[in-house]
Formats: C-alpha cells, sequence, structure tokens
C-alpha cells in the first residue's frame, strides 16, 4: 500500500504539523527563565531571542566581542542575551565589572563551565573547576608559584635567563623577515616549564615545540563558530570538526604531559622539590599516608593543573609581546622614545624589574600594549553563585556571565582616545607613570589571572631586554602604515599572522 492510500496518511498530514508546533512550544518555555518567584523583580534588558535559537542570528559569532559592544550602547552596562537556549548576562563598562567581580566577588565568584571546556577539563584542574577542587588547587598553585619566584628575584632570573636563549635566535635572522610567533611562545612557555616541571626544554626539542603548538592552535579554535555552536547544541552539533579536532589535541597533549610527570617522578626527590609538580608528589603522598579521603591531590587533577598553568602561562603572554613588537614597528617614534629611556637609566647591563619605577614611559607604553591589545576580549565566563539582584536587575543562581573585559578597556568614560594607541592613557602632565582602575587585562576578583605577578614580569623584561638589542621593522618593501592592525580571531586575540625584521642596534 502507498503512502497516499493509507487511512492513516490524512490523520498523518493534520497532525504531524500540530506536533511540531506543540514541541516548538514547549521547548520554548523549557527555554525561558522561571518567573513565578520573582514578583516584581526586572530582568536585565535585552533583544528578544527567537525560540530555541535565541539571538543567534542576531549575533556575529565571529566577533562575539564587538556584537555585545554595540548592544551595551543599545541596552546598558547589565543586559542579558540567549545563546540558543542558555540565558547569559553580560556586564560591560569599568563600573558594572568592578562593582560585580570586586564588590560582588562571592555572587558572581564561580566558574562557568560549558560543554567544550567540560569535555576537555572534566571538572579538573584550576581554571575550569569549582568548589572545593577550585579552593584547594588554586590555592596551592598560588603558595607553589610564589615559592618558585613568582614575582621575586628567582623568577627575574629564569627570566633573564631564558632572554640569553631567546636574542640569540632572534640575531639568527640576521636583519631578515621573521614571524614572531614562535620564538616568542617558546621562550615564555619556557619560563612556565621551568617553574612547573624545574626545567626548561631546548627550543627545538620535537615534544616541546608540538605542546606549544598544539596549545596556542586549541586557544585559536576555543572562540570557532563550530565550537560556539557545538556549546550551544552539544547533542546537535557534536559531529562539528573542530570539536572532535580540539579534543583530539588534549589527549595527545596529555599523553605529552603524562610522560614527562613519569620522568619527572623517576628524578624524584622529596627533600629537594625543583617544581611544581615535585610539590605536587609531595603534598599527594602526604594525603596518602594520612588517610585522607577523596584528596583533590589525584594523578587527574596533577595533569589537569599541568595543562591549565602551560597552556595559560604561554598564550596570553607570548600574544602580549607579539602585540608590542608590532607596535613597535607601527609606530617607530614611540619605539626610539622606549630605546631612548632605557639607554639614560639603564645602559647596557641587563635589565632588573626595579628598573621599571625608573622607567615611566616604558611603563606606560607596555601598560598601553595590554590595553590596546586587548588579549582577552571576554574574559571566561563566570557564573552566579546564588540569586543576586545586581543594579536592579534580578539575575538568578547558576546564570553565566561574560565579564566584557574590552568594553572596561576600550570604555570612553575611562579613556581619552580608547580606539588609539596613546601611552599617554597612563602619563600625567608631568610625564610620570599613572595606575589607572580601568587597566583590567588580567580581569579582577577571585577568578583574577593566577599568573599576573609573573606574566607582568616576563613582559616587562622579556619586552625591554629585546628593544635594548634590536629595532624592529617592517619587512623590506612594506611601510609602517600598511602593518596591519587587525586581530586573529580566536579565544584570544593575536596579532594577524605577520613578519618583523630585528635589527641588531650598535
Amino acid at each position: 500500500m502507498s503512502i497516499s492510500e493509507d487511512p492513516r496518511a490524512e490523520s498523518w498530514n493534520v497532525t504531524a504539523p500540530l506536533a511540531c508546533a506543540a514541541a516548538l512550544f514547549f521547548l520554548l518555555l523549557a527555554s525561558r527563565r522561571d518567573t513565578s518567584e520573582r514578583g516584581d523583580k526586572k530582568d536585565p534588558p535585552g533583544p528578544r531571542p527567537l525560540p530555541l535559537l535565541g539571538n543567534l542570528l542576531q549575533l556575529d559569532l565571529k566577533w562575539l566581542d564587538r556584537a555585545l559592544s554595540k548592544l551595551a550602547k543599545q541596552y546598558g552596562s547589565v543586559f542579558s542575551i540567549y545563546l540558543g537556549t542558555r540565558q547569559v548576562v553580560v556586564l560591560a563598562g569599568y563600573k558594572a565589572l568592578k562593582e560585580a567581580l570586586v564588590g560582588n566577588a562571592v555572587e558572581f565568584g564561580e566558574r562557568y563551565v560549558n560543554p567544550i571546556f567540560e569535555e576537555m577539563n572534566l571538572g579538573h584542574g584550576i581554571i575550569f573547576s569549582n568548589g572545593d577542587t577550585w579552593k584547594e588547587l588554586r590555592r596551592f598553585a598560588l603558595s607553589t608559584l610564589r615559592d618558585f619566584g613568582m614575582g621575586k628575584r628567582l623568577a627575574q632570573d629564569k627570566i633573564l635567563e631564558e632572554c640569553r636563549y631567546l636574542i640569540p635566535v632572534l640575531e639568527g635572522h640576521k636583519g631578515r623577515p621573521f614571524n614572531t610567533t614562535s620564538p616568542l611562545s617558546h621562550a615564555t612557555s619556557n619560563i612556565i616549564c621551568s617553574i612547573v616541571y624545574g626545567d626548561r626544554f631546548q627550543y627545538d626539542d620535537a615534544r616541546f615545540v608540538s605542546m606549544v603548538k598544539r596549545a596556542n592552535d586549541t586557544i585559536r579554535m576555543m572562540s570557532s563558530v563550530q565550537i560556539q555552536l557545538y556549546n550551544m547544541f552539544p547533542r546537535l552539533f557534536g559531529w562539528l570538526k573542530d570539536r572532535h579536532v580540539v579534543v583530539s589535541k588534549r589527549n595527545e597533549n596529555m599523553e605529552d604531559i603524562r610522560e614527562l610527570l613519569r620522568q619527572r617522578k623517576e628524578k624524584f626527590n622529596p627533600e629537594m622539590c625543583t617544581g611544581v609538580v615535585d610539590c605536587f608528589f609531595v603534598r599527594q603522598r602526604k594525603e596518602e599516608e594520612a588517610g585522607v579521603e577523596r584528596s583533590q591531590f589525584n594523578e587527574e587533577n596533577m595533569m589537569f593543573v599541568v595543562a591549565n598553568l602551560f597552556a595559560a602561562g604561554t598564550d596570553t603572554t607570548s600574544t602580549t609581546l607579539q602585540w608590542s613588537l608590532l607596535l613597535m614597528a607601527k609606530y617607530p617614534e614611540i619605539q626610539e622614545r622606549v630605546f631612548e629611556e632605557l639607554c639614560q637609566v639603564v645602559g647596557s647591563r641587563p635589565m632588573d624589574v626595579d628598573d621599571r619605577k625608573n622607567l615611566p614611559y616604558t611603563n606606560a607604553v607596555i601598560h598601553e600594549v595590554q590595553r590596546f591589545g586587548n588579549i582577552a576580549p571576554m574574559a571566561i565566563l563566570h557564573q552566579t553563585t546564588q540569586d543576586i539582584t545586581f543594579q536592579d536587575y534580578f539575575i538568578r543562581k547558576g546564570t553565566a556571565v561574560i565579564p566584557l573585559l574590552s568594553s572596561v578597556l576600550y570604555d570612553e568614560s575611562q579613556w581619552a582616545t580608547p580606539n588609539t594607541f596613546n601611552p599617554s592613557h597612563f602619563l600625567d602632565n608631568e610625564g610620570k607613570f599613572v595606575k589607572k582602575d580601568a587597566f583590567m587585562p588580567f580581569s579582577a576578583g577571585r577568578r583574577v589571572c593566577l599568573g599576573e605577578g609573573l606574566a607582568r614580569m616576563e613582559i616587562f623584561l622579556f619586552f625591554t631586554s629585546l628593544i635594548q638589542r634590536f629595532r624592529f621593522t617592517p619587512p623590506p618593501g612594506i611601510s609602517e602604515e600598511e602593518l596591519d592592525l587587525k586581530p586573529l580571531v580566536g579565544f584570544t586575540l593575536n596579532p594577524t599572522p605577520h613578519e618583523l625584521c630585528a635589527v641588531r642596534r650598535q
């Protein structure tokens, strides 16, 4: 019997659309917030979402931070969007972010873990965990990083030693054009490796090179349109290529980390800890001997702590340094003024972090690089720990929150020329360095970047040591005006791939 002859066909033709409509209706109801117990409390404003899709068709997922900045001008500093069926509250501008992340640090202090980061981290590690796991591991990491030099002379010695390996690499190009990505990534990664593993790697070490590249590639892909679609609709888009690629890269990195930890354990001497890993081994052994149940110091957490520190300690710092050299080539008059100040204050001796207080213009340039570079425009999503009324709007417990850092770093009420690279943002009328509260490249509050002190020291010492020795210029045939400052789309914003020349100063 054909379909047209089936007596049920007519009934199907009538009921199918009704069933689909009913399903869409109930899905729409499920996607909306429960307002039954909120009384007169107001929801944050925002564009009207579509059933299931939310505001997907109204947002440019490729440049989501820019789309959100435009919406902030329309809806204010606190508004909501729907990414699929999930409501997300966006905080825009210095005042809103400071009030939320600092003034209400506990209420906005949890991490929202979207599907791809849940799959990548499985609740382990520091960056994408909450509760006791996050508290204990962050406390351990902070204290151990400090023990091994974060913000201290020991870290400076490691950075200056790494400069002695990096400078010959740049000299080896003999003034010819080269891509700055690999040498800067390898140098900054070696700093965190020396603190985590107790040793650095050679720049041609195959495992090291692969790990750095995979970490950088993964971070680039985390904001791809495919990954964002997967985060919104994980059951529908689990087949997408980008999702499989990042998971595959994660698995490869875990295998390398497992092997490095095995090698480290063979050399382990509890009386002579040389890095974070050794200290983790000590803590793990103590808790095992004490019979601690459900200890956070287990093999899984150790692997993900190492992976978190490696990725975070490589990408953002190297990206900032890439921006710094590109901007110096773009604005040679600023580069020469930095060099002149270094000559007057430091001369030809090695840099010292204590020199920073005597280098106001150089310090201002570095801060402006971080502001203008806007490395992490949306930070990492937060989540509310309880119901809260914030700036007269009701936000319920468990709501995902985007701290729009780019709206702070480009806040027109805080910066004279927010869209222009202008070191004067950090200088007073007498040329003295001025701190700005709206300088938030590392975020703020409970989830502020774990390695901020180390990153600040690295950026200062690497940047000044390189400017001491090299003049960075565009490749032959390309003018300063032709250097492209458009960022490459990613979870962090790198400069568009480019080459520079490092000309040795006489």
